[in-house]
């Protein structure tokens, strides 16, 4: 199966070409991404400064969980005021590139990683809270443990789609991860949870290290305080990964990040592509059905029949 990149490689294509030395060119195009996530690439002072700029429907949410220090950590010094229209910008100017193509590469691949990098901010904050419950509950047993410590962390909403959100809520012992996720039809409600029980069948098999994944329609425990959410109608769906410690270890959180975050893309991908298959293998049935019934076809009687006697006479 298909495993989506994680960066934008229309940016990140661009900026090799634009870094690899050829003339500089003017350059004003606006790039889509999954989630409804907007780039804008132009060159407004001169040719060889390019602002690339991004749009994220949920960037409020995103600064209050800490989008702001993430975005200055990866990017500090090319940061610039926000271009109108836009949430955050960089600008590069090709006449101040860092030396060497190493540098240079490790700037392109943090770029291609805008829209990444700012939606990691939630899930560092919630792995950050896990660190600290863990500390925090081992000074307890289960019995005497505070409230605090037993209940967890804050549910972190990530709005990031229309109708659709990611939730993320930290305890001591794992990070809960619960994406909305809406079915159009019937057909993509039935794919969805067969690509589901794969997940779960997949992890009892074979990969045991993998998190545990669960679905339902009805809302789950973890956001039964929060209100106005939709349950036990067939056109929802909450799918939850339960992160136990060995997934959140600081060596794999950059991996894991990214992989988390491109789930719901990749399984609602997956859907389409598992329903564009399915239909052209019966628009290939059909073609072959219907060359059979062509060559079944009995030919055109004669229009000239002869008698016992050899005499010959045509038919009306």
């Amino acid at each position: 199966m298909l495993l989506l990149d994680y960066q934008n490689v229309l940016i990140e294509s661009l900026l090799k070409d634009r870094f690899s030395g050829a003339p500089p060119v003017a350059i004003d195009q606006v790039v889509s991404d999954f989630d409804g996530v907007t780039f804008h690439i132009s060159t407004p002072e001169s040719k060889s400064k390019i602002l690339i700029s991004i749009s994220v429907r949920c960037y409020k949410e995103l600064v209050q969980y800490g989008a702001q220090a993430v975005l200055e950590r990866e990017y500090g010094p090319y940061i610039v005021d926000p271009e109108s229209g836009y949430d955050f910008s960089l600008l590069v100017d090709l006449e101040n590139l860092p030396e060497g193509q190493e540098a240079r590469d490790d700037l392109i691949r943090r770029i291609s990683l805008l829209k990444r990098n700012a939606m990691a901010a939630p899930f560092e904050q919630a792995f950050d809270e896990f660190e600290a419950l863990q500390e925090e509950a081992s000074k307890y047993t289960s019995e005497s443990a505070p409230q605090g410590v037993k209940e967890g962390g804050e549910v972190r909403a990530i709005h990031y789609r229309e109708q659709e959100a990611i939730y993320i809520k930290a305890s001591h012992d794992r990070v809960t991860v619960i994406f909305s996720t809406i079915f159009s039809d019937e057909t993509d409600r039935v794919f969805g949870k067969v690509f589901l029980q794969e997940f779960v069948d997949a992890r009892k098999r074979a990969i045991q290290n993998a998190p545990q994944v669960l679905f339902r329609n009805d809302r789950p425990l973890e956001l039964s305080h929060i209100p106005g959410l939709p349950s036990g109608k067939g056109e929802i769906g909450y799918i939850t990964f339960v992160l136990f410690p060995r997934h959140l270890q600081r060596k794999r959180r950059e991996e894991v990040i990214s992989h988390i975050q491109t789930f719901r893309d990749y399984f609602h991908y997956h859907i389409k592509a598992s329903k564009a298959y399915i239909h052209s293998r019966m628009r290939r049935r059909t073609a072959d059905f219907l060359q059979v019934l062509r060559r079944a076809r009995p030919e055109a009687e004669e229009k000239e029949r002869k008698t016992a006697s050899g005499r010959s006479f045509r038919v009306q």
